[in-house]
């Protein structure tokens, strides 16, 4: 089991920008997509981007495609995800996932989760 941590999160205008950390308590670095989900309130879990660790192939999701990069640091085990051109509709809890092997977005197949870091953006 992979013990993951947020941080990073916080309040912007929209047309700002946030990069999200993921800390991971254990070497990521072979076969582990790592990915990052949001959830605002009253609406479904929503998958952002994923990278898989092992050759560093990665996708977003349709809703942040230009806006969202999804990149890790190998040597200190660690994710992020660089926001840019903030949206009002960004607004959400984010989530740092993990899950053997290349899952993608599919959100169903990761069984490790952060606690979670708040993005608000203003309009």
């Amino acid at each position: 089991q992979v013990q993951l941590v947020e941080s990073g999160g916080g309040s912007v205008q929209a047309g700002g920008s946030l990069r999200l950390s993921c800390a991971a308590s254990t070497n990521t670095n072979r076969r582990y997509s790592m990915g990052w989900f949001r959830q605002a309130p009253g609406k479904e879990r929503e998958m952002v981007a994923a990278i898989f660790s092992g050759t560093g192939t990665s996708t977003v999701g349709d809703s942040v495609i230009g806006r969202f990069t999804i990149y890790q640091d190998a040597a200190n085990n660690t994710l992020y995800l660089q926001m840019n051109s903030l949206k009002p509709e960004d607004t959400a809890m984010y989530f740092c996932a993990a899950a053997w092997g290349w899952v993608g977005l599919n959100a169903g197949l990761y069984n490790d989760w952060g606690q979670g870091t708040q993005v608000t953006v203003s309009s």
